[in-house]
C-alpha cells in the first residue's frame, strides 16, 4: 500500500485545514486508517481513526468536535476546524488490516505532511 499525505500548511488559530491521504490499492477499503502527528521533541500521537468497512471513527479528545476523519473509495481525509496553535506538528496517515489506532501496529505509513497554526 502506497499512501500519499498532502493538504497540509499553515493556519491562524482558529482556522482550518483539510488533509488527504490517498491509497495506490484497489483493496484499500478493508484498510483502517489512522492520522497521527508528532511535534518536535515529542512523541507520536494518535489523532483520528476510521475503520474500514463500516467506517466507524474515534478521536483523541482533545480534536473531539473539531476534526472530522471520512474516506472515500481510495482516500481519507481529516478535515480540521477551530485549529490551535497546540495543533502544531508533523501529521501522517497510516493504514492496517485491523483496527489498531496504535502508531506502533500500523503496517503503512505515508510521508508527513506539515501543519502549522499560528496564534
Amino acid at each position: 500500500v502506497q499512501l500519499q499525505a498532502c493538504g497540509g500548511g499553515l493556519a491562524q488559530a482558529g482556522g482550518s485545514l483539510r488533509l488527504s491521504c490517498a491509497a495506490s490499492l484497489r483493496s484499500f477499503g478493508v484498510y483502517s486508517v489512522g492520522w497521527f502527528r508528532q511535534a518536535p521533541g515529542e512523541e507520536r500521537l494518535f489523532v483520528a481513526h476510521i475503520t474500514g468497512r463500516l467506517g466507524i471513527t474515534t478521536y483523541r479528545d482533545s480534536v473531539k468536535g473539531w476534526f472530522t476523519i471520512a474516506r472515500d473509495e481510495n482516500t481519507v481525509y481529516l478535515q480540521m476546524n477551530n485549529l490551535q496553535p497546540e495543533d502544531t506538528a508533523v501529521y501522517y496517515c497510516a493504514a492496517n488490516r485491523g483496527n489498531s489506532r496504535d502508531w506502533r501496529a500500523q503496517n503503512y505509513w505515508g510521508k508527513g505532511t506539515q501543519v502549522t497554526v499560528s496564534s
